[in-house]
């Protein structure tokens, strides 16, 4: 069969503003600038600063396909950055020279969109987004360092989990010329934006145990029309295109998370996925409680997990439990005060899973006889689900 050197024509999804349309074609998004554009991006190809491009877009370089070779190559976009440009923009119609081109495994179709305006300034955002493998916290070990002679990889085994799999890639326009600090600050202020969003979704770390910042392989790229207009200067806090900015990044990747990684609030609200940066996933919990509970009472539980996993209050004080144990990492509870902090939280745990708040007391008695702090955090929580549903149902009518 010939191989097709042609492709449908993309679909124009949007105009946000005069001068700039957005487009979708096969695993492909690009804004096509009307009018000239100053761009500010990520992008290995056409990147930094430039005042002569045409398209900004955002491509699904690779995702899960058959593989008929027994060795596993990294996809061409990390291999040949330069040839993966290249047959990208042919294959779309575009001009590689006029084109600044991101890279990511998301799915185009689960991008999401977010437009934002105050009097006469727009801010348009399109952001594509999974962070399932390759969530990070900034200052997690790296796995490659980078020598004359291209790429080291480093020994660390758990920064090499997963290094080029998960993206959050931003593709910002901005209906008004910036000067170029305004464009830098601009970067600031969107990464900014996407690191809110993950803490509010309690977005782990996949190389640490720390709430994830954004993921390793991360790119962005912000676009500003050129016009005989004196140039924005600002685009901190302070200043609305800053707030524009920020709240355009934040809606349109909540929207991309959940299409992507089905990542919303009410997802996020299960013990193991709030529990897992820790290495208490819901495989280790089952196999943890398995161990120290009745096989009735873990049989039920098991059948129940997501209702028991899923409760309101008890979710509450396993939040509590985590956020204590980030302050004590962080310093801010002193450690002389971690150990009675943390068996207090517990106690309230199993409290919280028994429904008997009246045996505060007693659970608190028997975590203090059963735990210390060399054992870790995990030992602790996992004693305080057990007792917790050990006690459960242990009402009148039970018997």
């Amino acid at each position: 069969m010939e191989k097709r050197k042609t492709i449908t024509q993309p679909i124009e999804l949007k105009s946000p503003y005069k001068g700039v349309s957005i487009f979708r074609s096969e695993k492909i998004i690009f804004a096509r600038f009307n009018n000239p554009h100053i761009v500010i991006s990520t992008c290995r190809v056409n990147g930094g600063i430039k005042e002569d491009l045409k398209v900004a877009a955002n491509h699904q370089s690779c995702e899960p396909k058959p593989c008929f070779k027994s060795e596993h190559k990294r996809c061409l976009a990390v291999r040949e950055p330069q040839k993966y440009h290249s047959l990208v923009c042919n294959y779309h119609g575009l001009d590689p020279e006029t084109t600044c081109l991101m890279g990511t495994a998301a799915n185009m179709n689960c991008a999401g969109m977010s437009k934002k305006s105050f009097k006469d300034l727009i801010v348009f955002s399109i952001v594509t987004a999974g962070v399932e493998t390759n969530a990070g916290r900034a200052g997690d070990p790296a796995s490659v360092y980078e020598t004359e002679e291209g790429f080291e990889h480093l020994k660390d085994k758990k920064a090499e989990s997963n290094p080029n799999s998960g993206t959050i890639n931003t593709l910002l326009l901005i209906n008004k010329p910036l000067t170029p600090a305004a464009l830098v600050r601009s970067v600031k202020m969107a990464t900014e934006a996407k690191t809110s969003v993950l803490q509010e979704l309690n977005v782990g770390s996949r190389y640490s145990d720390g709430l994830a910042t954004g993921t390793g392989t991360d790119q962005i790229c912000i676009c500003c029309k050129k016009t005989n207009e004196k140039p924005l200067t600002g685009a901190g806090k302070h200043v609305k295109l800053g707030e524009l900015i920020a709240l355009a990044v934040r809606e349109a990747l909540k929207e991309a998370l959940d299409l992507q990684n089905r990542l919303t609030p009410t997802n996020v609200r299960y013990l193991p996925r709030l529990t897992a940066r820790f290495g208490l996933d819901e495989d280790t919990i089952i196999r943890e409680l398995k161990d120290r509970l009745p096989e009735d009472i873990f049989s039920c539980l098991k059948r129940n997990k997501w209702t028991f996993f899923e409760d309101p209050i008890l979710l509450a004080h396993v939040l509590s439990f985590i956020h204590l144990r980030d302050q004590i990492k962080w310093n801010i509870i002193p450690q002389n005060s971690s150990k009675e902090t943390l068996l207090q939280q517990g106690a309230l745990i199993s409290s919280a899973i028994s429904g008997k708040a009246h045996r505060f007391s007693s659970y608190l008695s028997y975590l203090e006889n059963n735990w210390e702090p060399k054992s870790g955090e995990n030992k602790l929580l996992i004693l305080a689900l057990s007792i917790g549903f050990k006690e459960k149902w242990e009402v009148p009518w039970h018997n």
